[in-house]
Formats: structure tokens, C-alpha cells, sequence
């Protein structure tokens, strides 16, 4: 069983139950997750009784530190006592600090940071590349914190698959081949794992360039034969480190596309890294964001840009593109005035004027949205004393579903008389957006710091000898490294 889950640890994903802990409301669209609550990393009390059986997740990591150097406990101690680290350099680096989260089944679960700040080190702690120094890890009731090395490299062959940024591929194997090594070196049956690997090659559109070796291949094609090789292996969880950074813009934009097209489909549980927001907030259910070892926020892509942890993360997010993160859903407000359908023009008109509008939303008695109506064409229905307002009823109003993103509904915006209604799958009535709340929506929220978000000098998440060793541990283990990088 997992260990308690910090009150601060949102949860995330599709399919999975609510956490008793967390009062926001979320929607089970995969694009469309909706939080009411800013998560910042504060050491939380504990989840007891009966709450843990409903905490259900495919990864747990609790308090976890990662430090190098020879000093580590004493290191640790002193950050615990709130020394800065960068005052603790002459002793170690201490990469990853007091990092809590779940990663539940199915969720996409992006860490973000600058260079420095510990995301590709955090990363290599989740499968015991870089052994954690303080903490618990926890992967099907396993804590890789405290498991013998056999263990751990039973877990990477079976339980998680890891995806690098330089591809990391055998130039002398073929598309094919090199999908199905991490099979091989599981022991699976020839037949079998070339069957398994040519559906992953088909996923991944490369069905006709699997006799094909990585020097025939594009960088784009390059990439997904590593993901083919990590999707063949069938492990429930995906790390992809920087997985995309490497490729040009076009070709990184349809790999994002494939790999959301690709989760929709086979529901994989992915911790992804990136230092691009736009990549984060596109692909993740819940961002982290890291700074200096830290995790500072934890929450969906739209909630840091509405409320940010801090002036940091404020800083951070000033770039990136609002309107495509932002939802109606998060903008909406009471509708001023609603009118029942069959309701008189007399009644309807009561309504508008108690509310001081002069239109309103038409909805029946379970809120389906009907139309709108408009004081004029009411008045005029008095005088000739019509019965109900049923023909009166405009049924051409725009509406937007509760998790369009506000991108589309500029255009509703314009053209619409009354605030652009907000309708739920089932074309509910929740809610409408104001013109105004768009364009307040697309203004940054101000910081007090004005200073410029640079990445600290701190020594590097991994260095390149590191990302060598490990990348090679990776090949023994699963295949995932090139020839030169298993012999070192």
C-alpha cells in the first residue's frame, strides 16, 4: 500500500476516484481538467482511516531527496533546517529536495523546469537510475528507495519503460529490431516480441520503414522508434525525458499530437519532462513546476496560469499563449437572468426588468439551454397579448462547451448580443462568459518582482557523463541505449 498521500498532492488522470482531501471539481475530459486549488509543496498532514483505501495511484513519491556529493546526510539535514542550497555547494549538490506527488493510472503528469532545477534528475529517481538519497518512491506497493538492485531492474523491464531525448537507438538493428530489444532482453519468444513490436512500429506510423536502420530515418521517425521500443515493452508507466526537445518545431508539434492521440487510445501513465510551457500545458493533465531542486506548484496548466504559486511561476508562464490553456469553464459566471421556457411575455419581461437586462437565456426545467429572448420582441408579444414566448425563442445563440479553450470563443464573442453561454455535454446551462472576462483573462497576472526568470548556477541537472552511464544502464536493463553507450 502506498504511503499517505500529503493533503497538497492533487491528484490527477481519468478513471480514477476522488480525493476525500481536495475540494476541486474536475471534469473527466482528457483536455478538459478543471481545479479549484492551487497547490504549492508544504510539508501536509497525513491521510488516515478509511481514506487510503481510496488512494489509488500507479506512482507515489514522498519527501524525496536526491543529493551528490560525500556530505548527503549532513546536506539534507541542513536544508531541512532551511539553509539555502546554494549555500551547501562546497559540500554537494542537492538536485532534488523534499519532492511529494501521485501520478495516477492514465494521466499524463509533466515536471517543468529550467535547466538546473532538477527535473531530469528527479526523473532518474523514479526508476532507480539515480537511487534516491532520502524518501520513498513506491511503484506497485515496491519502494525503489529500499529494494535490492535485482529488483529495481525487474521493475524497469516490467513495470516502467523510460523514453531519452537523444533517441538512443542501435545504428545496426532495424526500425523493427530495435522496437522489439527491450523484449529481447526480457527473454521474450522471437516470434513473440517481433509481433509486439511490429504493432508498436504501426502505432506509432512507421508500419512501412520497419526493415529501415536509424540512419535511413528523419529525427522525427528517430524518435518514434524509441517510443515504439517503449510502448512494445507494454510497462504501465512512460518516463519521457526532453523527449521532443531535440526535434524541429513542425516535426515536435506532430510527436506531441501522435503521443496525445496515442494516450487517448492506450492510456498509459507518462511522467514527462520539459523546460517548454507550451509543450506542458498542451500535453499534461497537472504540471509541476520546479525551481532549485524544489517543487514550488503542482496543478493543471490553466489553473498556474490563473493563480500561480508564486512570482516565480508568475514570471515563468508571462510567455506562453493564455488563450489556448484558458477554458470557458474557468471564466464563466451566473447568468444575470434566465427565463423558463413557456413562460408569458409578461413574465419574462418581469424578469428582465428585475434584473435590469434587456435579453436573456431560454432554458426548460432541467436547464436545457433553448435560446435567447429580447425585451423588444417580448413587448411587442404583450401588445398583441401572445400566450407563451415559445415563438419568440432565438434558437441560432452561440453557446461553447464548459472546456473550450477561450481561443474559440473570441469569434461567439463578437457576434453574440448577450455573454457567450456555457453548456455542459449535454447541453446544459452552466454559465456565460462576459467579453470583458476574455480579455482580462489574456492579461498576465502582475508580480512583485520584477527581476527576469534566468536559470540559476547551480551545476547541471545531469551531466553529459552522467546521462551517458545512465542511458546505458538503461540499454542492460531494457534496451534503450545506443552500442558505444551499453559497453561504457
Amino acid at each position: 500500500m502506498a504511503p499517505p498521500r500529503p493533503a497538497h498532492v492533487q491528484r490527477g488522470g481519468r478513471g480514477v476516484r476522488r480525493d476525500p482531501h481536495r475540494d476541486g471539481a474536475r471534469h473527466s475530459d482528457l483536455r478538459g481538467l478543471v481545479r479549484t486549488e492551487r497547490t504549492v509543496a508544504r510539508p501536509p498532514p497525513a491521510i488516515t482511516g478509511s481514506d487510503l483505501e481510496d488512494a489509488l495511484v500507479a506512482l507515489s513519491a514522498r519527501n524525496v531527496y536526491k543529493i551528490f556529493g560525500r556530505q548527503p546526510k549532513k546536506i539534507i539535514e541542513r536544508l531541512k533546517q532551511g539553509v539555502d542550497r546554494d549555500d551547501l555547494k562546497h559540500m554537494g549538490t542537492a538536485a532534488v529536495i523534499d519532492a511529494s506527488f501521485d501520478v495516477d493510472p492514465g494521466e499524463i503528469f509533466v515536471v517543468m523546469g529550467l535547466s538546473g532545477s532538477g527535473k531530469s534528475t528527479l526523473i532518474r529517481t523514479l526508476n532507480g537510475l539515480h537511487p534516491a538519497t532520502a524518501g520513498s518512491i513506491e511503484i506497485d506497493g515496491v519502494d525503489l528507495a529500499k529494494a535490492p538492485a535485482a529488483q529495481i531492474r525487474e521493475i524497469r523491464r516490467k513495470k516502467i519503460s523510460m523514453v531519452f531525448q537523444h533517441f538512443a537507438l542501435l545504428p545496426h538493428l532495424t526500425v523493427l529490431q530495435n522496437a522489439a530489444y527491450g523484449l529481447e532482453i526480457q527473454g521474450v519468444a522471437k516470434a513473440e516480441r517481433l509481433e509486439r513490436a511490429r504493432e508498436a512500429v504501426e502505432l506509432t506510423g512507421l508500419g512501412g520503414w520497419q526493415d529501415s536502420v536509424p540512419a535511413q530515418l528523419s529525427g522525427g521517425m528517430q524518435q518514434r522508434v524509441g517510443l515504439a521500443r517503449a510502448l512494445s515493452a507494454d510497462t504501465e508507466i512512460l518516463l519521457m525525458d526532453e523527449a521532443f526537445s531535440a526535434l524541429d518545431p513542425l516535426i515536435r508539434r506532430e510527436m506531441q499530437d501522435q503521443l496525445v492521440e496515442l494516450q487517448t487510445t492506450l492510456g498509459k501513465t507518462i511522467v514527462f519532462i520539459t523546460h517548454d510551457l507550451n509543450e506542458a500545458v498542451r500535453l499534461g493533465d497537472r504540471i509541476a513546476v520546479m525551481r532549485d531542486g524544489r517543487i514550488v506548484q503542482i496543478d493543471t496548466g490553466e489553473k498556474i496560469l490563473s493563480d500561480p504559486a508564486d512570482d516565480y511561476v508568475a514570471r515563468f508562464i508571462a510567455d506562453v499563449d493564455r488563450s489556448r490553456v484558458i477554458t470557458a469553464g474557468s471564466l464563466m459566471q451566473r447568468p444575470a437572468a434566465t427565463v423558463w421556457a413557456g413562460s408569458g411575455p409578461a413574465e419574462a419581461l418581469r424578469t428582465l426588468k428585475n434584473e435590469q437586462v434587456s435579453a436573456a437565456y431560454v432554458v426548460d426545467r432541467r436547464r436545457i439551454l433553448k435560446g435567447s429572448v429580447y425585451d423588444d420582441e417580448l413587448l411587442e408579444a404583450q401588445r398583441r397579448q401572445v400566450s407563451t414566448i415559445d415563438g419568440l425563442v432565438h434558437e441560432d445563440n452561440t453557446a461553447v462547451n464548459v472546456d473550450t479553450p477561450i481561443s474559440e470563443v473570441f469569434a461567439p464573442a463578437a457576434e453574440a448580443r448577450l455573454a457567450v453561454a456555457v453548456t455542459d455535454d449535454d447541453d446544459k446551462l452552466l454559465g456565460v462568459v462576459p467579453r470583458i472576462s476574455l480579455l482580462q483573462a489574456m492579461v498576465p497576472p502582475e508580480t512583485d518582482d520584477h527581476t527576469d526568470v534566468v536559470a540559476e548556477e547551480s551545476a547541471p541537472e545531469t551531466t553529459d557523463a552522467e546521462t551517458t552511464d545512465v542511458e546505458a544502464a538503461a540499454a542492460t536493463d531494457a534496451g534503450t541505449a545506443t552500442t558505444e553507450e551499453a559497453t561504457r
